[in-house]
């Protein structure tokens, strides 16, 4: 299974959806999906002026284990993810994730899954500074 886990990192620098993309290519994939995740002027109805993300030292583990589930629940041929750390500006993209398959359906369901369970499964958080001086963490888990 880990042979379609072509890509895991967790960087402090500009992301490459070129990369992720070139990372997930199978002769035998009908279909590829990639998700990017930027960053936003707001959230909640407030202005971002400031964003920035940390991540548990465990963070590739766990990335790795919701990615080898996704393998054993789609039939992918390959997955890709990265996800930034550190301060981050607005536009910068923050997740880019990939998932080849046989068909277009499959890629669609197995990148939904991989974002969604990264977004809820692996431990990195993000803290917002908003325009009027308020802040707020977000935790992945």
């Amino acid at each position: 299974m880990s042979d379609v886990i072509r890509l895991i990192g967790i960087r402090d620098t500009p992301l490459s959806v070129d990369e992720v993309f070139n990372a997930v290519g199978d002769p035998a994939a009908g279909g590829t999906t990639v998700f990017v995740g930027t960053v936003r002027d707001h959230d909640h109805a407030q202005a971002v002026r400031a964003l920035s993300y940390s991540a548990h030292p465990t963070v590739e583990r766990e990335l790795r284990r919701v990615m080898e589930k996704v393998a054993a629940d789609f039939p992918v041929r390959a997955l890709a993810a990265v996800h930034r750390v550190g301060d981050l500006e607005i536009g910068d993209l923050a997740v880019v994730v990939a998932a080849s398959c046989p068909h277009r359906g499959e890629a669609f369901e197995a990148c939904r899954r991989l974002i969604d369970d990264l977004k809820a499964q692996v431990p990195i958080w993000k803290h917002q500074t908003f325009a009027d001086g308020g802040e707020e963490w977000v935790g992945a888990c």
